[in-house]
């Protein structure tokens, strides 16, 4: 759990999943490596929303892993974010207290800000300030087993009106992936 120390605000949710969730993602062989497949899906995922930035993202006990990862620029291959946005580009790796797809894992519902310095909980989050992240808008992949295995997420710099029609389009894709999840392990993947 981690705590703004100026504001006591809950940054980071308690996720009591997260080992379950692990095992599961090695079961499944998915959330240690890049895959192409989670790549083309989160530029598919881009280009349907109009977001530079979209990500599968598999979470853990510490981190956040970005499966698949679309960016204007491209920049897939640094591990430490710090470095990595003060060069500009983005990285595969987060801290789990970095980014809002660990409140929606834990909380098992989309989640729409289309401006995060709307809502003083978000607004702190580590992701403003070093990444200029300005808007977001993700839904919890939940597979078969009933397990959150992670997220789809888009990002914006700037505030972004997503409303209603962004919010279903983000179940819908979360929807359409976790079957194509399905169908991998089923092995027609």
């Amino acid at each position: 759990m981690t705590y703004d120390p100026t504001g006591h605000l809950l940054l980071t949710p308690v996720d009591r999943e997260a080992p379950v969730r692990v095992q599961r993602l090695r079961q499944l062989g998915m959330g240690e490596q890049p895959d192409p497949a989670f790549d083309e899906f989160a530029h598919k995922l881009a280009e349907v929303t109009a977001a530079p930035y979209s990500m599968v993202n598999f979470i853990d006990e510490n981190q956040q892993f970005f499966a698949g990862l679309h960016t204007p620029e491209g920049a897939h291959a640094g591990t430490d974010l710090n470095a990595v946005a003060a060069s500009g580009g983005v990285s595969r790796f987060m801290a789990r207290d970095h980014g809002y797809c660990p409140h929606v894992v834990v909380r098992r519902k989309a989640l729409v800000l289309e401006d995060v310095c709307d809502y003083p909980r978000f607004a702190g989050n580590p992701v403003v300030d070093e990444i200029g992240i300005r808007s977001y808008l993700g839904a919890p992949l939940i597979d078969r087993t009933g397990i959150a295995l992670g997220t789809i997420c888009v990002v914006d710099t700037e505030p972004r009106p997503w409303g209603r029609a962004g919010l279903e389009t983000i179940k819908s894709m979360a929807a359409e992936l976790i079957e194509q999840i399905h169908r991998r392990e089923d092995g027609g993947f």
